[in-house]
């Protein structure tokens, strides 16, 4: 008897696939990445790449790793050892991608839950909040670390049921949720005076630079590795997220639908998050009298700040709005968060399975969150690189030649993550598939079996040997090259 896929578990249908699926897309990427690094890229120029990529890259590899982890039934780890032993340390990368990214994560989680409070709090005494809660909050350790600690607590309670009772139950009741809080704040954005300016900083080319919100257009290489950093990093591709998940769906369920499904829903959802961050944010800061190109586009203080202020300036409501918002910013953390943490525990899971340990699922989920706890210590105590001991410090380098790689331990764990292992494996996963293997060999699973082609089977053979290897070597070069300093292009 199979141990393993007798007691595995998987998702109970459809929609609990998608929900799940497109949980794990929608996090911290959509709702604070995605309008930051519009911000930082020029706007207009940034979202055609992105929908690009997304097209030609972000479908491809999704089908690609749905139809892997089905295939062979395995966590990153083991369908990439099952698939081409070759190429097994690729699931390695699956497997250490998720560690790297929720060091960081789970810190900014619990951002959204101090932020919570904190917004409660100020209903109650009268007393806004703003850019004295974010001081306090990265430079008392003790308070970073305990709301990370507690972000990750209600992660684990989710995570340590099979796949069926925790993620996919938890996700069929926090989307539905988040898509009606970000409705609630999209409204209450784009009614704010001045808010049309955001809209054409977002959707008007040039008007970036044109409306002075930054001195000059990036380059277009530059744009490049931002928008494919941020598409790997919300799809929730090459973090072995999607082959676990892979895992879990059944046979006669159709890849390529839940492909285009998640990778279009996450998309949206992504604008959506832009019309409610973006346009307040400049409104904000034109109500403010502050020159256009001084308002926070970028990096935490958007979200932490500059968005909080936008609440602050509501009045006595504003507390409620703040509350909704970090609110909904949080379910989709903790929905990104349960798929990293599922991703990173699988394999060690399908490997008690094989020994016969059929209930050490909790305890292995246990051990990946006390892991992911000690990463995390490191991040929320650096306080974002405020409290001395930034990687630039520890490493005994000039402030003068620290890099944007090391200024905090949040850009540190990224740099491996988002900038290097995430394009590096994927670029090589589309080379094992569209290379070394037969064509057929993924092609099969995403038909289920049956052997019968569809439209898109010359779409994905053509971008998996073609353009994704390629795009994703330009944008490996570029991610070195940004986050190094290296002036390449």
């Amino acid at each position: 008897m199979d141990m393993s896929n007798e007691h595995r578990g998987g998702f109970s249908g459809s929609i609990g696939l998608l929900l799940s699926a497109i949980g794990s897309a929608v996090g911290l990427g959509n709702l604070w990445g995605f309008p930051y690094k519009m911000g930082r890229s020029g706007g207009f120029m940034f979202l055609l790449l992105y929908l690009l990529l997304a097209l030609f890259v972000g479908i491809p590899i999704m089908m690609s790793e749905f139809a892997l982890g089905r295939k062979t039934g395995k966590g990153p780890f083991g369908a990439y050892r099952a698939a081409d032993k070759r190429f097994t340390w690729l699931g390695w990368i699956g497997t250490i991608v998720p560690f790297l990214i929720m060091f960081f994560y789970s810190v900014l989680g619990g951002y959204c839950l101090f932020y919570i409070w904190e917004n409660i709090v100020g209903i109650v005494s009268g007393m806004p909040t703003g850019m004295d809660t974010f001081v306090y909050m990265i430079t008392h350790k003790g308070v970073s670390i305990l709301v990370m600690l507690l972000f990750l607590g209600i992660c684990f309670s989710i995570n340590r049921s099979t796949i069926s009772e925790g993620v996919e139950k938890f996700n069929k009741i926090g989307m539905p949720a988040l898509a009606v809080m970000l409705i609630i704040i999209i409204a209450r954005a784009l009614s704010l005076p001045h808010a049309e300016e955001g809209l054409k900083f977002m959707f008007v080319p040039g008007y970036a630079v044109d409306g002075g919100f930054i001195e000059s257009t990036p380059s277009a290489i530059n744009v490049l590795a931002t928008a494919g950093g941020q598409m790997f990093f919300s799809l929730s591709l090459a973090m072995g997220i999607m082959i676990a998940y892979g895992s879990y769906i059944p046979k006669g369920e159709p890849l390529t639908r839940s492909s285009i499904i998640v990778t279009v829903s996450d998309t949206l959802i992504a604008l959506l998050a832009g019309f409610a961050v973006i346009p307040a944010a400049v409104a904000n800061g034109i109500a403010q009298g502050i020159p256009v190109s001084q308002i926070k586009l970028s990096g935490p203080l958007l979200l932490f700040v500059t968005l909080q202020d936008v609440f602050t300036a509501m009045g006595p409501i504003g507390g409620v709005f703040g509350i909704i918002f970090f609110l909904l910013v949080l379910i989709a953390a903790i929905t990104s968060a349960i798929s990293l943490i599922e991703a990173a525990s699988v394999h060690f899971i399908d490997v008690a399975l094989e020994k016969g340990k059929t209930g050490a699922r909790p305890r292995i989920v246990l051990i990946v969150c006390i892991l992911i706890a000690i990463g995390g210590t490191l991040v929320a105590a650096d306080g974002l690189g405020s409290n001395g001991f930034a990687p630039w410090q520890v490493f005994g380098m000039a402030d003068a030649s620290a890099g944007a790689w090391c200024e905090d331990w949040l850009d540190f764990f990224d740099l491996f993550a988002e900038g290097i292992m995430m394009p590096f494996g994927a670029m090589m996963m589309c080379i094992m598939f569209g290379w070394f293997n037969k064509k057929d060999y993924l092609l099969d699973e995403i038909h289920d079996g049956s052997g019968s082609g569809t439209a898109l089977d010359g779409f994905w053979w053509f971008c998996t040997r073609y353009v994704a290897p390629i795009a994703m070597f330009f944008i490996l070069l570029a991610q070195i090259d940004s986050f190094f300093s290296l002036c390449w292009f």
